[in-house]
């Protein structure tokens, strides 16, 4: 009976397999439009899991209302602002673009400025490459800074004329929120009993995916608002227009580790500089390089790598192509692949360790057999 029920076994566990995996694909195309819903539920219900945890400690057993009511600090802490922020960004991007239009930036005149103030052979260099001529170069910058407010403003509005599938990604991203707080643990537990590995190494990757998402968002948020705030107030103390913008932007570039805000505050200075405001210009690059930059620099791998024990440079890089491949989402995605690409390596190398020393166990016990 045994004999022949084994092949029967082993057919009825591949096709299992075999439909596991299939189904597991068409859920996952059935999801993919509220792919970047789910992410941030997930990052959300990490988040504020000890919010939770705190007040159902006090409203025990009224666990659905504990949850709910820590639904509504997420909307008045995190949703109601991103919204409001979202909506002066708007207003101040198009004015910014309005003023580009009447011509109150001279972006062509700034950069032959700049360029007059480079040795001669640099000087000679552009100018072989076109850029010599100020009615060629001034309508091509105009051209390349109008464009990028264009798409900012673009994105802006896609925003709101796609406001029925942004309200219905936000609702799915609250109702699942709610649920994942209420049971997250519950959930955890059954995800470490399904995967096939041993109870110690199926919780170091629970633990490490949990431990990736709070020091990911600790971190390049933290960063990022203390950057952004930072650079907004220094542009508002120099009396620079579009304090807000530039303070966003710092912000939203921030997290591309290391570099990101010097996509603003550098070209700014350039910009000042060479329209006479000199002073400004130096002060902004001082403060650049030793407040600004230094945040990123001090704070990013205190929060993440420490918490993540991922070197500086696996996060910059993880983070890169995180962007790159998922978009906004990548900010977590990326950091939390390489987090556990890094731990599945660690569990494969304990498990060849203990194979080693089991072989050189069986080795020494033969050898003392031996006569």
């Amino acid at each position: 009976m045994s004999e022949s029920a084994r092949p029967q076994f082993g057919i009825e566990r591949l096709f299992v397999l075999a439909l596991l995996v299939i189904i597991s694909l068409a859920f996952a195309l059935l999801i993919e439009p509220f792919f970047g819903a789910i992410v941030w539920a997930v990052v959300v219900a990490v988040l504020f899991q000890p919010v939770y945890q705190k007040i159902s400690g006090w409203l025990y057993p009224r666990i659905n209302l504990a949850a709910f009511l820590t639904l509504i600090l997420v909307i008045l802490l995190v949703i109601v602002p991103a919204i409001l922020l979202g909506m002066a960004l708007m207003q101040e991007a198009t004015s910014a673009y309005a003023s580009i239009q009447a011509g109150e930036f001279d972006f062509g005149g700034a950069f032959v400025a700049f360029q007059n103030s480079l040795p001669a052979w640099i000087q000679n260099q552009l100018a072989a490459l076109g850029y010599g001529d100020l009615d060629t170069v001034r309508p091509q910058i105009e051209e390349a800074v109008g464009a990028s407010l264009e798409f900012l403003i673009a994105q802006a509005f896609s925003v709101g004329q796609g406001a029925f599938r942004f309200l219905l990604a936000l609702g799915v991203m609250l109702y699942l929120t709610f649920f994942l707080l209420r049971d997250g643990r519950t959930l955890a537990a059954q995800i470490e009993h399904v995967v096939p590995l041993s109870e110690s190494k199926g919780r170091i990757l629970i633990s490490k995916f949990f431990v990736v998402i709070v020091a990911t968002i600790k971190g390049s948020f933290v960063v990022a608002l203390m950057q952004g705030t930072l650079g907004g107030l220094i542009f508002w103390a120099l009396d620079i227009r579009g304090a807000l913008l530039w303070a966003v932007s710092m912000a939203i570039l921030s997290l591309i580790p290391a570099i990101g805000t010097g996509f603003v505050w550098v070209p700014v200075a350039i910009y000042l500089i060479v329209t006479g405001a000199v002073w400004q210009g130096v002060v902004l690059i001082l403060a650049g390089i030793f407040l600004i930059s230094m945040i990123d620099n001090l704070v990013r791998p205190i929060l993440v790598g420490r918490d993540t024990r991922m070197p500086d440079y696996v996060v910059l890089i993880s983070t890169l192509g995180g962007l790159q491949l998922f978009g906004f989402n990548g900010i977590v995605i990326g950091p939390l692949l390489a987090a556990l690409f890094i731990a599945v390596w660690q569990i494969f190398a304990e498990m060849n360790k203990a194979e080693r020393e089991r072989q050189a166990r069986v080795r020494a016990s033969y050898d003392k057999s031996k006569p």
